[in-house]
């Protein structure tokens, strides 16, 4: 009787490659040879390519500290679906909870609720990770908040790109104190650079999340000494010169009453979802979506327009998807996050129902970002004992000054905070 470990390679990875995701780790753990074989580019990329195929759009949703996996699926002339796939597996093993999760080329960057001295970066198909731990550490109260990003330097294709993570504080203490550190993370050389930040032109609200695009991270942001909004301009950081670009305008103006949200459309396109009201008028919400993007101009085309009689946002402020094909706008009901929102043309709205399956994490969800399947690799650490990049003295010498003036603003937010009578927190 012929085994299965008999048959052609080929027709091994051919059943194999049917195997739900879920099942994956179950199938690597069954031998050397199906594990070798699961992690190869080929199989994988047959693998994905089968499971993917009646999926329209997949979400990350990160619900009460831990991470679901979510499918919308669009089908013309029958009711859409969305279905939740089941909790992402692997982290939640190690008993991590999350607060932030970015994505960036199929890896999610977790930043760990309870250890803000590290960071996690995970690839949920290879079910792979690296844990980077951070030079400092403060935890997230009023005075210090970290904005993070995780991108990559192209170095020919996908399977040539060298990832960064990038972390920084910019924002007032006080009353007049503005403490600035920009840091980078190169997973290459396991090494963190001060970035030659000082005095920058922008500035980015302090709970704004970027957007990955290409391996770069968009930001809303505003120029630095002006009292205009922070929603009329966006500004990006590039990961191969490891630098900001210009302010570039956005499409319209945004006043007082009008809220602004950036999205991508599947890592290509970025999107922006300008919602606002005039006195006494219905609330109204437009999509617009990137045509071109230059190093000092984005060009933008007006993708949806919708008048809520309502008064009510359909498609919610914190994040938002499209489907460019299918010309709808997505989101998870601020209010309700039990419902999903489907907006289009012409009046068209669907409500859909998570269920039961989530029990109470759903009226815990805390955010969501679209995902996308990837094959690529986190380059690990070297081993100990192993050659790693030497800091400069020019680096040594940032942090030292960088560092004093930490601890030195930390006393003066708990002074100031005390004087007015509230928690001083950390």
């Amino acid at each position: 009787m012929k085994k299965i470990s008999d048959l052609p390679v080929n027709l091994v990875e051919e059943i194999l490659s049917k195997v739900p995701l879920k099942y994956m780790r179950a199938v690597r753990l069954t031998c050397k040879e199906w594990d070798t074989l699961s992690k190869s580019r080929s199989f994988s990329k047959m693998h994905i390519d089968k499971i993917s195929a009646g999926e329209s759009m997949m979400v990350v949703v990160l619900m009460r500290y831990n991470l679901y996996l979510m499918n919308v699926v669009l089908v013309v002339n029958e009711d859409p679906l969305i279905e939740c796939k089941g909790q992402l597996s692997c982290l939640d093993k190690q008993n991590y909870k999350i607060s932030h999760v970015f994505h960036c080329d199929g890896l999610l960057l977790c930043v760990l609720k309870d250890d803000y001295t590290k960071v996690i970066v995970w690839n949920p198909y290879w079910g792979q990770t690296r844990l980077i731990e951070c030079r400092y550490s403060v935890g997230p109260n009023r005075w210090f908040w970290f904005s993070y990003a995780l991108g990559y330097e192209d170095k020919g294709g996908s399977s040539c790109r060298a990832y960064k993570f990038l972390r920084f504080i910019d924002q007032f203490v006080g009353y007049e104190d503005n403490f600035i550190w920009y840091e980078i993370y190169d997973f290459e050389s396991s090494s963190w650079k001060t970035l030659d930040v000082i005095t920058p032109h922008w500035r980015i609200n302090l709970y704004e999340r970027g957007v990955s695009l290409k391996g770069n991270t968009y930001w809303l942001a505003s120029p630095r000494n002006t009292y205009e909004g922070l929603d009329n301009h966006i500004i990006c950081f590039d990961f191969t010169s490891e630098s900001f670009g210009p302010l570039l305008r956005l499409p319209f103006d945004a006043g007082d009453d009008a809220t602004v949200t950036l999205s991508c459309v599947r890592e290509e396109k970025l999107a922006v979802l300008f919602t606002h009201y005039e006195l006494e008028g219905p609330l109204e919400f437009e999509i617009w979506i990137s045509t071109k993007i230059e190093a000092e101009k984005v060009s933008w085309s007006k993708f949806l327009r919708v008048v809520d009689a309502e008064f009510e946002p359909l498609i919610s402020y914190d994040c938002f998807f499209i489907d460019e094909e299918k010309k709808v706008a997505m989101s998870f009901e601020d209010a309700y996050p039990t419902k999903f929102n489907i907006v289009g043309e012409a009046g068209y709205f669907k409500k859909l129902e998570l269920g039961e399956r989530l029990g109470r994490d759903i009226k815990w969800m805390q955010h969501a970002c679209s995902y996308v399947r990837s094959l690529a690799d986190i380059k690990q650490p070297a081993a100990a004992g192993g050659k790693r990049k030497q800091q400069s003295e020019l680096e040594k010498q940032r942090y030292d000054q960088n560092m004093a003036r930490l601890a030195a603003l930390k006393k003066l937010s708990r002074a100031w905070q005390f004087e007015r009578g509230r928690p001083t927190g950390e």
